[in-house]
């Protein structure tokens, strides 16, 4: 029996964690960077929240507003800056995914202040980042619980990740009333992005007992409100909102065990080329990729399955519901150009049902497109 298992954030949940646990912040320092992107920190009350709890402990605070979607490394940097310069002890994040992956990265740059942008990919520097303190808006990424910084290069416009043991956060707020502003978009794209952590974590070799605890808890919390969400097409209430972050949540500690499947490098196809939200750009691979699964994994699928009472052509088609990507058209010969950026087999293909090629990758970009 296999329960291997690391997770060093601390995490705290419940309606109001951030004001009820303000005095968890004195530790980190009396100065706070808060890294926020667009509207949502402020729209979801969070930011109010956080300058509150700060206010309260006597932490004094300075915002930087202009982490974009898909976060740039240059972005990054200049938050690092910014920071260094106001002499900030740690870092709090608010926000969606590109928010709190920012952040971790955002830390190391401030530690570290001869780093240049693309630096950070060398993984070579000798100081530790900043703490980081996160606080999510969306129920998708879970990047409150992982490892894990997605960036984007500004050379070529393509996501590339960090991960390691210095990009945890030291804290994590988990608080559901934060994603009750959400639209209706950015709620489906960003549940079937904490379903496609849980589906692709499920297959991956790395998928443990432990792992195998929250990918049930997800499932059980996340399949419920999808099918409610492609069917009824209206917001969820409130008691579904709770489900769908603890969802992300529990979703976020099977992917910091087992890792992803195919389905998010392919996905970074469709965000970087067709600006396609991420949890929609990998729900769009799901039906390639429990094929694969049904062919070489059958009885890891079939558990899966069952947890839910769906079949595969079921389970997808609720999926298909609200992926909805019919307009985008990539020829074959243009899959095999997208493919190029794999002649170096990403560890999600190995992680894979069966792994994958890439000349299999081009063949299934361009099948579904």
């Amino acid at each position: 029996m296999k329960m291997d298992f690391f997770m060093p954030t601390m995490l705290i949940s419940g309606r109001n964690c951030v004001i009820n646990n303000s005095s968890m912040l004195c530790g980190l320092g009396r100065k706070c960077l808060i890294i926020t992107g667009g509207s949502s920190a402020k729209k979801s009350g969070a930011l109010d929240d956080l300058v509150c709890a700060l206010e309260k402990e006597g932490t004094a605070h300075d915002v930087f507003t202009s982490i974009e979607p898909n976060p740039l490394i240059s972005s990054c940097h200049s938050a690092g800056v910014m920071a260094r310069e106001t002499g900030a002890d740690f870092i709090a994040g608010i926000g969606g995914g590109s928010v709190l992956d920012a952040s971790k990265a955002i830390a190391i740059y401030v530690a570290n202040g001869d780093l240049k942008d693309e630096d950070i990919y060398k993984r070579e520097y000798t100081k530790s980042p900043l703490p980081v303190v996160l606080i999510g808006t969306t129920s998708g990424t879970g990047s409150e619980v992982t490892g894990v910084s997605v960036l984007t290069r500004d050379d070529n416009g393509r996501k590339k990740s960090i991960s390691g043991a210095d990009c945890y956060a030291r804290l994590s707020f988990l608080d559901a009333k934060y994603t009750h502003s959400l639209p209706f978009d950015a709620t489906a794209s960003t549940a079937l992005d904490a379903l496609a952590h849980t589906v692709e974590g499920w297959f991956g070799p790395r998928m443990n007992e432990t792992a195998k605890l929250f990918a049930v808890k997800a499932m059980h919390l996340l399949w419920g409100n999808i099918k409610f969400l492609g069917k009824e097409k209206c917001l969820p209430d409130e008691k579904q909102r709770e489900e769908l972050y603890f969802g992300s949540i529990y979703a976020g500690l099977v992917i910091n065990s087992c890792g992803t499947g195919f389905p998010h490098p392919l996905g970074y196809v469709l965000t970087e080329g067709f600006n396609v939200p991420h949890g929609k750009a990998c729900a769009a691979f799901m039906p390639k990729f429990l094929e694969r699964a049904e062919k070489f994994e059958p009885e890891k699928l079939n558990e899966l399955l069952e947890t839910v009472s769906e079949t595969r052509e079921s389970f997808s088609a609720a999926v298909s519901l609200l992926e909805d990507l019919h307009g985008i058209k990539i020829s074959r010969q243009e899959a095999f150009e997208y493919a190029k950026r794999w002649d170096k087999i990403p560890k999600n293909f190995e992680a894979s049902p069966g792994g994958l090629t890439q000349q299999e990758a081009a063949e299934i970009l361009a099948e579904v497109f």
